[in-house]
């Protein structure tokens, strides 16, 4: 078991290059399993391991994949099962997108209940009503879900709730459906129009994605493409919230500004200097930090997945903070752990109640999450003193190279056994 261990206290300064999107990834490398001839050579696909188990299950359904640093190419023609049933696909939350690529080439699939961070309850219900009003028979089966049809046929599908997963996951398979598929009440996030894009690329037919209002016309096939995966936002905003913890200057390189807008207005409330230019961001932060209220909201809200980081940012800002996490219901279990550190958070069902400190102290902690562990980093950034943090697993299912970094910014991380 390995631990990082942080020297807190020092300014960051320089600039950091963004890795390609997680959450993008994990879409596009399973949708490329659509493309039934010719090669997908796909880039800026960043080096961590929820990316590594989808391409290890991808070679366990027979596709031929290399892997060159952030290029990876797919050659999807020597698939021989859509039975994906392995500890791999147990293991993370975005396997379920293997159901919607499966059925829609093959008409059939049988895959694993999904895992992954254990941060709310995430039901596949929307998933499962759009793949059934496509005229697939989906059922559960000895923990699996089993979603089988003889033809696939284009309708007008509501989500119940704006889903990010159920979005690309029926657009997967509305892409070979029959006629026309309108999806309403959409998720509008960056990554769902990077995996309609690429769809595109290979030959679907996918427009609105980015509204509220998705409508795709079903195409025959899908062909191999060349596609280059849009920059990581959560990364970015990590690291532009470690900088306004921190103090110091750096810029943000290989982004999407457009992307970053909610991070950046809360920022440069709270007093942060935030710059853009082109395809980078700026941030310069004294230090003099004012505290601020956050509600997480979907795209293009504040995202969930940096209250956490956020939260650390406000327990060391002057006066009272308020998040309000509306997303997920179970997201502040880091909230313990800073309290090690000496943060001052009460927390009542989705609401945290933040009383800013002068300084955090260093201590032990775990990594309960994906996005937690992030979060402690940033606080082992900005504390006085040493701290320990465990459960890296949770960190590298989507940070690559996370204390190389931050070493480069003149932070001082290093990776241990524990």
């Amino acid at each position: 078991m390995e631990k990082l261990v942080i020297e807190g206290g020092h300014c960051l300064e320089g600039s950091v290059n963004i890795s390609g999107a997680k959450n993008a990834a994990v879409a596009i490398l399973p949708a490329s399993i659509m493309a039934s001839k010719g090669v997908c050579n796909l880039e800026n696909i960043p080096d961590i391991s929820d990316v590594n188990c989808i391409l290890s299950i991808m070679r366990d359904l027979g596709a031929t994949v290399k892997r060159d640093n952030d290029r990876v190419i797919i050659d999807n023609e020597t698939i021989n099962t859509t039975d994906a049933c392995s500890e791999d696909v147990r293991q993370m939350r975005a396997s379920y997108y293997l159901i919607g690529a499966l059925l829609g080439r093959f008409k059939k699939a049988r895959v694993e209940m999904p895992g992954g961070c254990s941060i709310g309850v995430r039901p596949i219900d929307q998933h499962i009503k759009g793949f059934e009003a496509l005229g697939a028979n989906v059922r559960i089966e000895h923990g699996a879900v089993v979603a089988e049809a003889e033809r696939l046929i284009g309708t007008n599908i509501y989500f119940d709730v704006v889903s990010v997963g159920a979005t690309i996951n029926v657009m997967l398979a509305a892409t070979l459906a029959e006629g026309r598929t309108i999806l309403e009440n959409a998720a509008k996030e960056p990554h769902v129009v990077d995996v309609a894009n690429f769809l595109n690329s290979m030959g679907a037919n996918i427009r609105g994605a980015g509204t509220d209002v998705i409508k795709i016309k079903g195409v025959e096939a899908l062909s191999g493409c060349d596609y280059s995966v849009i920059p990581d936002q959560i990364e970015a905003g990590t690291y532009m919230i470690a900088t306004a913890a921190c103090g110091g200057r750096v810029t943000i390189e290989n982004i999407i500004p457009k992307h970053l807008e909610s991070i950046t207005a809360k920022l440069e409330e709270m007093g942060v200097k935030v710059i853009e230019d082109g395809d980078s961001i700026t941030v310069e932060s004294d230090g003099n930090l004012k505290g601020v209220n956050v509600k997480t909201l979907p795209y293009p809200g504040f995202p969930t997945d940096l209250q956490q980081p956020m939260t650390v940012l406000l327990s060391i800002a002057e006066g009272i903070s308020i998040v309000n996490e509306s997303i997920w219901e179970s997201r502040f279990k880091h909230v313990d752990e800073l309290k090690k550190m000496g943060a001052s958070i009460k927390v009542e069902n989705t609401l945290a109640v933040i009383e800013g400190v002068k300084k955090l102290g260093g201590a032990k902690v775990i990594a309960t999450d994906l996005r937690a562990g992030a979060a402690m980093i940033v606080a082992g950034l900005v504390a006085d003193g040493v701290t320990e943090i465990t459960h890296l697993y949770h960190i590298d299912r989507g940070y690559p190279n996370i204390e190389l970094k931050f070493n480069s910014l003149g932070a001082r991380i290093r990776r241990e056994k524990n």
